[in-house]
């Protein structure tokens, strides 16, 4: 299909409706996000041999994450309301470059002050990713689709985590760690050319995103993003351990080498992606049988987050293989929740606002991972992995209290019903 010329940020707007097509562009955020967290995985796998060259401490390792997650969290309040005035077209593709660009910057890293500059930078980009995605989702595919198709674009982040450990562990072998860093940050620049060629806003949603954004500063005063921000801050760090620490957790605790890592890493984001899609699948099974769309979500996120209480026992579990399965029945919990959080903005605000209210609520996410990526390591250093997974366990239970009690109806809000249907 031959694009017109774009004369603004989204005058590609008139266009077809969605019709299949819809399945194209999720597809694009789905490949968008592998690479994400193809970039963002490469330091965890690479860690053990970092650790050694650079003379790096759990904590120091831990403080370089938490330079990442304080540009992340910092990057989301902005990228999300930057992405609902330039439009979904314009903002990824300025996404893409920032973070590809500042992942293959890894590979000059000289010492742990030089690597965290690097991983500050691809904070910054990477923070656009999910409202960026939110947004696709609310602009292509209406509600009774919405968690399902959250799923399979967040189900990237898995895929990311599944190919990561094999593919860096083997271009580490073959090349040196540099050469993992400059060859998956290439990879979005590839992305970037379909993107740029493909996407569009489609033809129903264009009126409502051309209408001037709402100030960050008042969605931050409501109830629903108030109090949504507080619930990412103790659900998504579990997450960020998982990704950012498993591979040391092997390293550590089970003597895995390089290769065992490669071999056997995967497995709990395998799990993972399954989750995305099930948690989608779930609520459009509680859908078609009558329950209302509200009720649906919040009983599909309580059951998924139940199963994130199984990191508790990790450190009593008598095998490695023991303590995989825990960890892989977590982490499918969590992303069986993401798969539904990611829709429900689109239940209560508009289109024109979703970029932003996901970004706001994104810096709960972001904090709450800078300061749990320190205190992990701190932790670790001083009494080992147990109390960071008895932690980790707890945590989601109480991100769910919030979420089902104090956040308030997954309905429309009707304060924003004059700036078009929350649909």
């Amino acid at each position: 299909m031959k694009l017109p010329p774009c004369s603004g940020p989204e005058a590609q707007s008139a266009r077809p409706a969605p019709g299949r097509l819809r399945w194209l562009m999720i597809a694009l955020a789905f490949l968008a996000t592998v690479i994400n967290y193809l970039d963002r995985q490469t330091l965890s796998v690479v860690a053990p041999e970092l650790k050694k060259e650079f003379a790096m401490s759990d904590e120091t390792y831990g403080l370089i994450l938490s330079a990442f997650m304080l540009a992340y969290t910092v990057m989301n309040g902005i990228s999300g309301p930057i992405l609902d005035r330039v439009g979904t077209r314009i903002g990824y593709a300025l996404c893409m470059v920032w973070w590809s660009t500042a992942g293959m910057l890894h590979a000059l890293a000289t010492g742990p002050f030089s690597l965290g500059i690097f991983r500050f930078l691809l904070g910054m980009g990477e923070a656009g990713n999910w409202p960026a995605g939110v947004k696709l989702v609310g602009e292509w595919f209406p509600p009774r689709e919405r968690a399902l198709a959250s799923g399979i674009f967040n189900s990237g982040s898995a895929i990311g985590a599944i190919l990561a450990p094999p593919l860096v562990a083997w271009l580490v072998i073959r090349w040196g760690w540099p050469s993992a860093f400059l060859i998956v940050g290439l990879s979005g620049y590839l992305w970037l050319v379909v993107w740029w060629l493909s996407y569009y806003t489609p033809s129903q949603g264009a009126e409502e995103i051309s209408r001037p954004a709402v100030s960050p500063w008042r969605l931050m005063g409501t109830r629903f993003v108030g109090f949504f921000t507080l619930s990412k801050v103790f659900m998504d760090p579990v997450w960020y351990f998982y990704i950012f620490w498993f591979p040391k957790f092997l390293s550590s605790v089970h003597g895995f080498s390089l290769a065992d890592i490669g071999k056997t890493a995967w497995i709990p984001f395998l799990t993972a992606d399954i989750g995305n899609i099930a948690g989608g699948a779930l609520t459009q099974w509680f859908i078609r049988r009558g329950i209302p769309i509200p009720r649906a979500r919040r009983i599909s996120v309580s059951i998924f987050t139940l199963l994130m209480a199984s990191a508790i026992p990790v450190m009593f579990a008598p095998s490695a293989a023991a303590a995989i399965a825990l960890i892989s029945t977590a982490t499918f919990g969590y992303t069986g929740y993401l798969a539904n959080a990611l829709a429900i903005p689109a239940d209560v605000f508009p289109k024109t606002m979703l970029g932003s209210v996901w970004g706001l609520a994104s810096m709960g996410s972001g904090f709450g991972g800078m300061v749990f990526s320190w205190l992990s390591g701190r932790l670790i250093d001083q009494y080992g992995y147990t109390p960071v997974f008895v932690g980790y366990g707890i945590m989601p239970l109480v991100s769910l209290a919030i979420l089902l009690l104090l956040v308030g109806p997954f309905t429309p809000d009707p304060r924003w019903q004059s700036r078009g249907e929350a649909s």
